[in-house]
């Protein structure tokens, strides 16, 4: 039989396909699947236009034939076939697409498409197989023929034996080798794992012959196997149903099925948009945070599907990183994808789905906060500080997309609050939106920086995370409101002239007291803010001293310092002790300022210097 050579420029193709195209080997079942989809696709096309025929889809399936003596493995469609002629032109020609001519030639109806448009999905084959045999007869032909190939060598064609039409492409598979296992490819349990990962939702019954076992008959201890032919693939996706025949379980056993957690989804987005760009989307918002999240391991993305073969099991580019909790899927047959159907061509259509998505998910977030609050706060105990992240990354690009999701602690309603809840509540005559940061709710509550405000009946903010004065320093503002630390230098409610007159009364002791903290402090000065506590700190400049403790923290950290202010309460009656010390007696002065300042500096949750120092100090004192 004379082997005809394959076409210089295919010879080329077929190595590049075999040896740099597809990255990961088992694609090799998802393209020849996807092939045998199409095959049977083509008679429901031919059906539509000859009122002779009738398509029953009952009668057609792809089925997977497994052979381990032999090591060789049959993918078998019951779709149209090839004639020679075809045969010579589809599988002759690398890159030749049958199905691209026929969908060309073809008007596509009822939601079909055709998944190979490319032309090289069937010599995927070549990445596991060593000889690749076509069994084929074409719909309504008389002659069944045979191809065959050892790849880039050339091939055959000749007459064969087939009872029906259809397809068998018979795979003898590579010998093994220390890297490779070939053989994993005739296991049962690895074939079920590869067609539910890849070709689930391939529309016509992928079928495979199962073992089994059970009782003897007559037996009450005895088993026998035997073999049962089963559907293994799901068929018809999730997404595809109609949303008001689904129910909250059928999502959740989704969710689960799909490996996205362990834990419940708090909510899903069942999205199906027809227009320039058609796609089915499911996602779910998760109620836990997975145990790697926060890691460099974490992968963000969602499954990405044309025509219900999956293409990307995740798709980082749908996604924002501030959306990465999403789980959840994408179909679409409308995407421009290369040749293996592994990355995308054009990120166009990409672009135009991931912003849709990503509105989608901020509109079903900001349902949840006025019509389901407590799973918002479940959601967002997890994940809140994701979208903090979101707020302060990018030099504050997204911040409009998340400034109505962030939550914060509230000191007048003892719980978490919206921006624009604190809004709404704010008295006219409040300047501004105060918060205080903190390493807890208790230590803020204890923050003599707050007394004044929290006099005025004005409600304070509370920040307990790393991330929260930075992403707030980078939001600046909501709703015209500008954001004020309860540490900053000017709240805006203080008693100028108090504060003036008590400077000027007390210029001499201030400048003695700064003198004494030998340029630890930029200024001291009397302070309106303070009732019941002697002193405390505040700052002046965009470096509070809660972002000071946070990037002293960090590794490598450059020392960075924040523009102190030592704020003394010339009502309390350690003050007046403090002016008498001054004017009597120095080393006494000396001993008040260090102890006050190391008192303000704990109160801050700063470090002190010297420890031993101020043990000491404490012991003068008492004595």
């Amino acid at each position: 039989m004379e082997k005809k050579q394959f076409k210089a420029e295919s010879k080329r193709l077929l190595d590049i396909v075999i040896n740099s195209i597809y990255t990961n080997r088992e694609i090799f079942l998802r393209e020849l699947i996807s092939n045998a989809s199409d095959a049977i696709d083509k008679i429901y096309y031919k059906t539509l236009s000859d009122s002779s025929l009738i398509f029953n889809k009952g009668d057609y399936f792809i089925k997977l034939i497994p052979n381990m003596e032999e090591r060789t493995l049959t993918i078998r469609d019951t779709g149209i076939g090839m004639t020679e002629a075809e045969l010579e032109e589809n599988l002759g020609v690398i890159a030749k697409s049958g199905s691209l001519q026929f969908k060309n030639e073809n008007e596509l109806k009822d939601g079909y498409d055709i998944i190979g448009q490319f032309g090289v999905g069937f010599y995927s084959a070549f990445l596991v197989a060593d000889h690749v045999k076509v069994i084929t007869k074409a719909f309504g032909g008389d002659k069944a023929f045979v191809w065959e190939s050892d790849g880039v060598d050339g091939y055959t064609i000749s007459e064969g034996e087939k009872d029906s039409f259809g397809t068998d492409i018979v795979l003898h598979l590579k010998e093994n080798t220390e890297d490779e296992n070939f053989d994993e490819y005739l296991n049962e349990y690895k074939l079920r794992s590869l067609i539910k990962k890849y070709s689930d939702f391939i529309r016509y019954p992928i079928k495979l012959d199962a073992k089994k076992s059970r009782l003897k008959e007559g037996s009450e201890d005895e088993y026998e196997e035997y073999i049962e032919e089963e559907i293994i693939n799901s068929m018809v996706p999730l997404w595809r149903k109609n949303k008001k025949e689904l129910t909250d379980e059928d999502y959740n056993n989704f969710y689960f099925e799909k490996r996205f957690g362990f834990d419940k989804p708090l909510k899903h987005i069942h999205i199906s948009v027809d227009g320039m760009i058609s796609y089915n989307s499911i996602m779910f918002i998760p109620e836990n945070t997975p145990y790697d999240y926060y890691t460099k391991e974490y992968k963000k993305g969602l499954e990405l599907y044309s025509n219900g073969v999956l293409i990307m099991e995740k798709c980082e580019e749908l996604l924002p990183d501030y959306f990465g909790f999403v789980k959840g899927i994408v179909d679409s047959q409308d995407l421009s994808l290369n040749i293996s159907r592994e990355l995308l061509q054009h990120d166009r259509q990409l672009k135009r789905i991931a912003k849709n998505i990503k509105n989608k998910i901020k509109n079903e977030l900001e349902s949840m906060i006025k019509n389901d609050r407590e799973a918002y706060e479940k959601f967002y105990k997890s994940f809140g500080r994701q979208l903090k992240y979101g707020v302060y990354d990018d030099f504050g690009a997204n911040k409009d997309d998340l400034k109505d999701l962030i939550m914060f602690y509230s000191s007048k309603e003892k719980k978490m609050v919206t921006l624009n809840e604190y809004i709404e509540r704010m008295p006219e005559d409040q300047k501004y939106i105060y918060y205080a940061s903190g390493e807890s709710n208790d230590r803020i509550e204890k923050m003599p920086q707050t007394e004044m405000v929290l006099d005025k009946g004005y409600e304070i903010l509370y920040f307990t995370e790393d991330i929260d004065e930075f992403a707030i320093k980078m939001l600046q503002s909501y709703k015209e409101k500008e954001f004020k630390s309860v540490s900053a230098g000017d709240l805006g409610i203080e008693n100028k002239e108090e504060e003036t007159k008590a400077n000027e009364e007390n210029k001499d002791l201030f400048t003695g007291i700064k003198e004494a903290l030998s340029g630890k402090v930029k200024e001291v000065k009397a302070s309106s803010r303070l009732k019941k506590y002697p002193v405390c700190l505040s700052a002046e400049g965009e470096l509070s001293i809660e972002m000071e403790k946070i990037l002293n923290s960090m590794p490598n950290n450059e020392g960075v310092k924040s523009e102190k202010v030592l704020e003394i309460n010339t009502g309390h009656e350690v003050f007046n002790s403090l002016k008498n010390a001054y004017s009597s007696d120095k080393d006494k002065f000396n001993l008040y300022v260090n102890l006050l300042y190391n008192q303000a500096l704990l109160m801050e949750g700063l470090s002190i210097e010297d420890p031993t120092e101020f043990a000491n100090d404490i012991c003068k004192l008492m004595k």
